[in-house]
């Protein structure tokens, strides 16, 4: 975010042309750093409120909370107001935007006439509203980003985790299953056994029991360590560091990227911002290497003078 009073191009804010009257009030609202603070504020207090409802015996301060959890709902309905109507004639494009959708969805869902009382959901959707945080701060929305990018390659991450787990779980039953059924009775135990150890917290008991069995058990511990906790979970961070990667780039460059839409609303393509950050890693690639061409030049044109004189 930049300092000052206004903020442009804010995620989940109109962009290209000011609408004017109500519109451009809203709009110059939605935009301005103030208006942006406040909000973050109020999220803060109502999850002050929130916890503090989490202790038992309140007195006086029980009605106190009440009413303050009816003045934050009547303050975050008026901001989800304010969002669309910066739209002007186009307020439909609001929904164009993830966080905008999420807001909408926790601030609404909570007057369904489901929800009353002290409900174990209702209270689930109040909490939601904590998570509105992340639209306010770039890194975290990088974060969340790079987590919803990374889903594809984590569930085939998952899938072949699932696979060697079951290898390995069907070998241990078979190994240790008549020794020590408490952790290998059968596959699920053989499974939950194996889930534990990627902590790697139990590997000194369970390589003990498996000695007493036979030393051969060590090639099972060993490998186990080796595929799972080593080359598996680091497959896993792989995924994600990479996801996070492109999140960052596609956070960079939103404000750059053209806008070939036919509806003009000013928010760049992902594909769009996507061949921006290759440009820019081209573009970088180009500049260290006529630095370091200068470099040598310099060096050389050096070397030469010097032997002249």
């Amino acid at each position: 975010m930049v300092s000052g009073s206004v903020v442009p191009e804010q995620r989940g804010v109109p962009g290209g042309p000011r609408p004017r009257g109500v519109a451009g009030c809203c709009a110059r609202l939605a935009r301005s750093r103030p208006f942006e603070i406040v909000i973050i504020v109020l999220i803060g207090a109502n999850a002050t409120v929130l916890g503090l409802e989490t202790y038992p015996h309140l007195g006086a301060a029980g009605p106190v909370l009440r009413w303050l959890e009816w003045a934050f709902r009547a303050m975050f309905v008026a901001e989800i107001a304010i969002r669309v109507l910066a739209y002007g004639h186009r307020p439909q494009d609001f929904f164009r935007h993830g966080w905008n959708v999420f807001d909408l969805v926790v601030t609404v869902a909570i007057f369904l006439p489901g929800l009353h009382g002290d409900s174990a959901l209702l209270r689930v959707v109040r909490v939601a509203r904590v998570l509105r945080l992340v639209r306010f701060s770039p890194g975290l929305r990088t974060i969340v980003t790079a987590l919803l990018r990374s889903l594809p390659g984590v569930g085939g991450f998952l899938a072949l985790a699932a696979v060697t787990l079951y290898v390995y779980g069907m070998a241990g039953w078979l190994i240790f299953g008549q020794t020590h059924p408490e952790e290998y009775g059968n596959i699920g135990r053989s499974l939950l056994t194996l889930f534990v150890l990627l902590s790697l917290e139990t590997l000194p008991d369970l390589i003990q029991q498996g000695l007493e069995v036979s030393r051969w058990t060590l090639v099972y511990y060993v490998s186990y360590v080796l595929i799972t906790v080593n080359l598996l979970l680091n497959i896993l961070i792989a995924v994600i560091v990479n996801s996070m990667e492109e999140a960052r780039r596609l956070e960079m460059t939103e404000r750059l990227a053209p806008d070939y839409d036919a509806d003009g609303d000013g928010v760049p393509d992902e594909l769009d911002r996507i061949a921006i950050s290759q440009r820019l890693d081209d573009l970088r690639a180009v500049i260290g290497e006529l630095e370091r061409e200068l470099r040598v030049g310099r060096e050389d044109g050096h070397r030469r003078a010097a032997d002249r004189g």
